[in-house]
């Protein structure tokens, strides 16, 4: 039962938190809205369908899951005599993902036909997946591991899972400019990320931000802009976030993180001491939980494929490419392409007319568009491409057509930014974070 004071608000916005994650992970993001908004104008869903193991059972059952319960509490809230016009969506981490599952089956069930959609936003979401955009044996081994130790959902975020019949992974089918997922994303008016600059060690600033650099690498050769007006300077100025430093400057900062390193080093000796005292006991753990998981997700998919969940499939199993043709011809193209190599090099090589005929290094490019891209980044930024897939190119390709907004959350105190950039917990290292989220409850509009 809805209480008097909220029956009357319009606007629905839908939390949904991330990977392992429960209700609980988003308390900060809705008291932060109801502390901006007051509840006769916004009510808040703080999705719970998903919570804990239940977000191993991937990308696709979780935003069947998140789509029910937001058509539940539209029925809700009608039922008490409150008609919504107005919702907004926010995912963080996984969450932006099945978020974005639920805006296409929302906006192919025709959902938004009748409801404005107003504004989505991500908070450290892994748009592009999360695998390592590194060669080598090392990246190699942590891809092939995390995709096989979190059940369906991470086969999708490592882009290895073949989706339904398209034999495109998932991320790439909802990235495809003639899917419901993008065609429901272009109708919501307002779109913003946040990203974290570093620190990240779940959701690396490339993929939050859909962005073919990471310049933050070495913080010691760029320097950052803030965006004016903020009483706790943290998020970047989405339209010149950083440039390269010059030579001089970048000496003298270098020095001053070297000592800062130095003291941080120190203090954090205790918490090292510990971490690799308790890691051989860990590591076996966590792979024996992820298998259990992994057999206990399994059962769930099945119990959700044969209907028994409770969750209608038959409102939202429908074709996720609009546009057929465009997608057949886009897996030929795939196919035809399939005799060249997965990456692009890192950074973006001479033209093959200005190098010499005799250089060892060699690279296959695979059409003109492929070259063209190489020119436009050397021409458009000073830092180098990341080793990214042909995938994941056309998917920031695809994405960044939308409109989003990107914010680079600059947080530097606490060294969990994953944690810190929604204030998952309430922890006094948080504070940046507590100025992002603000930044996001001030600029939502209701």
């Amino acid at each position: 039962m809805v209480s008097p004071s909220t029956s009357t608000a319009e606007h629905l916005c839908i939390l949904v938190h991330g990977l392992w994650g429960n209700p609980s992970h988003l308390n900060h993001l809705r008291d932060a809205l109801q502390t901006q908004h007051p509840e006769d104008r916004l009510h808040i869903l703080v999705a719970k369908s998903n919570a804990d193991s239940f977000t191993y059972d991937g990308i696709e059952i979780g935003g069947e899951r998140i789509t029910n319960e937001a058509e539940q509490k539209i029925k809700e809230l009608e039922q008490a005599g409150t008609k919504v016009k107005r919702i907004s969506i926010v995912g963080y981490s996984l969450g932006g993902l099945v978020a974005r599952y639920a805006i296409g089956l929302m906006y192919k069930n025709g959902l938004f036909r009748d409801i404005e959609p107003v504004n989505f936003t991500t908070f450290a979401t892994p748009h592009l997946g999360v695998k390592v955009p590194k060669l080598g044996y090392t990246s190699n081994f942590f891809n092939f591991m995390g995709s096989r130790t979190l059940s369906t959902s991470g086969q999708q975020m490592f882009l290895v899972d073949e989706f339904r019949d398209t034999g495109r992974p998932l991320l790439s089918v909802m990235a495809d400019r003639n899917s419901i997922f993008m065609k429901g994303l272009r109708l919501f008016k307002n779109k913003s990320i946040y990203a974290n600059t570093s620190n990240d060690r779940s959701v690396p600033y490339y993929t939050a931000a859909m962005s073919r650099t990471d310049p933050f690498v070495d913080l010691d050769k760029v320097d950052v802009h803030y965006l004016p007006g903020q009483d706790e300077p943290v998020i970047l100025d989405p339209s010149q976030p950083v440039s390269p430093r010059k030579t001089k400057a970048e000496q003298l900062a270098a020095y001053a993180r070297f000592t800062a390193f130095s003291q941080q080093v120190g203090k954090s000796l205790p918490f090292y001491a510990l971490f690799f005292t308790l890691m051989p006991i860990a590591i076996p753990t966590f792979l024996v939980n992820s298998i259990f998981q992994t057999y206990k997700s399994s059962q769930r998919i099945r119990l959700h494929e044969s209907g028994q969940a409770g969750v209608n499939l038959g409102r939202y199993r429908m074709p996720l490419l609009e546009d057929a043709q465009a997608a057949q011809d886009q897996m030929i193209e795939r196919l035809n392409s399939q005799t060249t190599h997965d990456f692009l090099p890192t950074p973006p090589p001479e033209p093959s007319s200005s190098r010499a005929s005799g250089s060892s290094e060699t690279f296959s490019l695979k059409d003109e568009k492929d070259i063209a891209r190489l020119e436009s980044a050397k021409e458009d930024s000073p830092f180098p491409f990341l080793a990214l897939t042909e995938e994941q190119f056309e998917m920031i390709d695809n994405l960044d057509k939308v409109g989003f907004t990107k914010y680079p959350a600059h947080i530097q105190k606490h060294r969990h930014t994953h944690a810190a950039i929604v204030v998952r917990t309430q922890k006094a290292g948080f504070e940046e974070g507590r100025a992002v989220v603000r930044h996001w409850a001030q600029n939502f509009e209701v």
